[in-house]
């Protein structure tokens, strides 16, 4: 698991993000989140993926397996996500999704095989260590994290994990949620640290 991720994290530093123009329609129309939650992985994925609306519909149907959304727990606007990375889209593969379904219904996640998520517009933050807390006044002292763009492996065990930090200011690959069932790897790729750039690697 430890060289597969390895091999991840240097694959993924060698693709660049490639996000067509913002179309001008509102951010609560079919095309508007088609573009914010495809462009969340690379083109050559998010333009096959099946694209999940912000009240659940499917707003266009995949052809490869993949699967993008927004990935903001919160209330689904009435106008739409201001912004991609208000959204937080995903982009995940079958077993990433079964991972998903599993951490919003708090159930033990069941998997074939490790699974693997695009969030290329990052996300608006929350604790690294505890689970569900997504403000940084109620999470753990200096473990607060509003992500730039980044890839995920999130894994069928997640002892495989172990031998990874969970310090998030190295600029390398770190686990979040430690020690839990809902460990994951997140691998910082591109701005990472755009939006909190006070947690940058100093040297």
């Amino acid at each position: 698991m430890k060289y597969l991720a390895l091999i991840f994290f240097v694959f993924v530093l060698s693709c660049s993000k490639s996000v067509s123009d913002e179309p001008s329609a509102p951010h609560n129309s079919a095309e508007w989140q088609i573009w914010a939650y495809s462009t969340a992985a690379p083109s050559y994925i998010g333009d096959y993926a099946t694209i999940i609306g912000g009240d659940g519909s499917i707003l266009r149907e995949g052809s490869n397996g993949w699967t993008c959304m927004s990935g903001n727990p919160r209330p689904f606007p009435s106008v739409g996500w201001n912004n991609p990375h208000q959204a937080m889209p995903t982009c995940s593969d079958t077993e990433a999704m079964k991972w998903m379904a599993a951490f919003m219904n708090n159930v033990d996640p069941i998997m074939d095989r490790d699974g693997y998520m695009w969030m290329l517009h990052g996300d608006v933050g929350e604790d690294n260590l505890v689970p569900g807390v997504l403000s940084k006044s109620d999470s753990t002292p200096g473990q607060f994290i509003e992500s730039g763009p980044h890839f995920m492996v999130v894994p069928k065990d997640p002892d495989t994990l172990k031998n990874f930090t969970s310090d998030f200011t190295r600029g390398e690959p770190y686990v979040m949620f430690p020690d839990s069932k809902w460990a994951h790897l997140m691998v910082p790729v591109g701005d990472y640290y755009k939006y909190q750039p006070e947690s940058s690697p100093s040297n």
